[in-house]
């Protein structure tokens, strides 16, 4: 599969912003428009959409917030699109999204997490489009860690560019900031710190490439085993492989066990040099710590797990490009996920 890039973001380029799940409510208004200012203040068009409300678990009717994303993804005007945060049921636009019009249109930055990996992964496996898996809007007023880079500075990158991130050591695990009554905070107040892990305790140096695709199981387990979860197409040649990353976002262990179990015999982890596993806040179960259950579910792939990535919902975030080229390397002396936009 032929990856498509969009054209880097430049100052006076559009953003749309858009919720393609959950609003946000009133009481996180002062964030969210903070947060649209921040991207202004940048030098960005905002166009705002019509599907925001947060009186419920989603902003609009389904047909209102498919045909929203399918105007912005298709706006040869908007060069990026990213909703405030997630939610719990962007599964239902599947089925309304025009993925041949996406494949053929100009391609457009598609930012996110969390239940947004609903639909950053299938887009990315369905048409080639890259999408950017890292901050959701509302998170995207925080200073980036040195070792790490925000959206914005891989979304302005041209198509070939490479680029190294690497754990800057410290995390901020359950516990969040007061938007309502301080919506204009822009520093985190780390209250952790720690570096990546070899969870399969392998031995030996790990360097290994292949395409980067993953993101929240949670989420993602709802699609496995779908024409909207097949890795097929990233491997059509024997020579092809993934480096696959995974985060919980708050379900216990066993619960991760089992859609671990599930994604692996739907075959998603097919073709996987090594898998990235993202940091957590999520709680581990009686007899089952959560690093215990990837390995339960993953271990027997024979393959280098490496955990504490800072890829899922405990900040800071180490934005991943569904689609791009990665080179692991964990080592003694380094440990660091070199992407290359080609």
């Amino acid at each position: 599969m032929e990856i498509r890039y969009p054209r880097p973001l430049v100052a006076g380029d559009h953003i749309g912003v858009t919720s393609p799940s959950s609003g946000v409510p009133e009481s996180l208004q002062g964030r969210f428009d903070f947060a649209v200012q921040q991207l202004r203040d940048r030098g960005f068009a905002v166009d705002v959409g019509d599907c925001m409300d947060g009186s419920t678990h989603v902003s609009a009717p389904l047909e209102q917030r498919a045909k929203e994303l399918m105007r912005m993804l298709l706006d040869p005007k908007i060069r990026a699109i990213i909703p405030p945060w997630g939610g719990a049921t962007a599964i239902d636009l599947m089925p309304h999204l025009d993925f041949e019009a996406i494949a053929t249109a100009e391609p457009t930055w598609f930012v996110g997490y969390s239940d947004i990996s609903t639909l950053l992964t299938p887009i990315t496996l369905r048409t080639g489009l890259a999408t950017l898996h890292g901050s959701n809007l509302m998170d995207s007023p925080y200073n980036v860690p040195e070792s790490l880079k925000s959206w914005l500075d891989i979304a302005s990158l041209p198509t070939g560019a490479r680029f190294k991130q690497a754990s800057p050591g410290v995390y901020r695990v359950n516990d969040w900031d007061d938007w309502e009554n301080n919506p204009e905070i822009t520093e985190n107040a780390w209250n952790g710190a720690g570096a990546w892990e070899r969870l399969d305790k392998g031995k030996s140096e790990v360097s290994v490439k292949g395409r980067l695709i993953g993101g929240c199981i949670e989420t993602m387990v709802n699609l496995a085993g779908t024409p909207y979860l097949s890795t097929e197409a990233l491997r059509k040649d024997p020579a092809d492989s993934l480096i696959i990353y995974i985060e919980a976002s708050s379900v216990e262990a066993t619960t991760i066990c089992r859609h671990l179990h599930g994604m692996r015999l739907a075959g998603f982890f097919d073709g996987a040099t090594a898998i990235l596993v993202g940091r957590t806040g999520a709680p581990d179960s009686a007899s089952l710590t959560q690093t215990e259950a990837v390995l339960d579910a993953l271990g027997m792939l024979g393959v280098p797990i490496i955990g504490n990535v800072e890829c899922g919902h405990v900040p800071p975030q180490l934005p991943i490009v569904n689609g791009a080229q990665g080179h692991l390397v964990f080592n003694e002396t380094e440990q660091y996920l070199e992407q290359t936009l080609a």
